[in-house]
């Protein structure tokens, strides 16, 4: 197994899966592992819904019917993703991103058609045999945010040191409602977000790309040494 440096450093966010299926005790020993996640007071405010075979069929076709009836902003969204004005240098890293994914499987900045029918495949998991759902209690807020965000970071690295591949996914957060009534969440839960888990395809040109990172002084500042 790869140490943690190295499940850091090959992890990505996989967008095209192998047709193989993965082990329901494989994703437990994920799941288990991953509740060791740190959280202030230890109130650990997370769930997980953990959904494949006919079950994830139903879920993704009741969810793109629901989004091609409601336009193009889906069901909206709970939360903003992004900022509503994204300042420099965030707005040219999510441009630079995107313009990387897009370019990678040939499609033009221009074919706006192809591009909507590329992030649509967010809602199919990008053909990964299991879909993980993550939720967390409405009356929590940006703290109790932060550790479930530690939490779906154990389960990606997790998932990187047993071969498999991830792709957290806040597109979902578009399709709330449906998704949330599918999966039973109580109504004072939210869904935060879903993410595909599988084998990655490792030969598809959309996973021959990695996003760059800031250096080091971009972000750090050190006193005191």
């Amino acid at each position: 197994m790869p140490s943690v440096t190295e499940a850091v450093l090959g992890r990505y966010s996989v967008r095209a899966f192998l047709d193989r299926p993965v082990e329901r005790s494989v994703v437990e020993e994920i799941l288990e592992t991953a509740r060791r996640a740190p959280s202030g007071g230890n109130l650990q405010p997370w769930h997980v819904d953990v959904v494949g075979g006919e079950a994830l069929s139903d879920l993704i076709a009741k969810v793109l019917a629901s989004l091609a009836s409601g336009g193009p902003r889906g069901e909206g969204t709970e939360y903003p993703v992004y900022p509503p004005k994204l300042d420099e240098p965030w707005r040219d890293r999510r441009h630079r991103v995107g313009e990387q994914l897009y370019a990678s499987i040939g499609i033009p900045r221009e074919d706006r058609p192809a591009r909507l029918r590329q992030f649509a495949r967010n809602y199919a998991l990008f053909g990964a045999p299991i879909g993980l759902f993550f939720s967390i209690p409405r009356s929590f807020g940006p703290p109790q945010w932060a550790h479930l965000g530690m939490f779906i970071n154990n389960v990606m690295l997790l998932a990187q040191e047993r071969g498999l591949g991830t792709c957290p996914q806040e597109a979902w957060a578009a399709a709330y409602r449906t998704t949330g009534a599918v999966l039973g969440l109580p109504g004072d839960w939210m869904l935060y977000c879903g993410m595909a888990l599988g084998y990655p395809d490792e030969m598809h040109p959309i996973n021959g790309w990695r996003s760059d990172r800031e250096p080091l002084e971009a972000f750090a500042t050190f006193k005191g040494f």
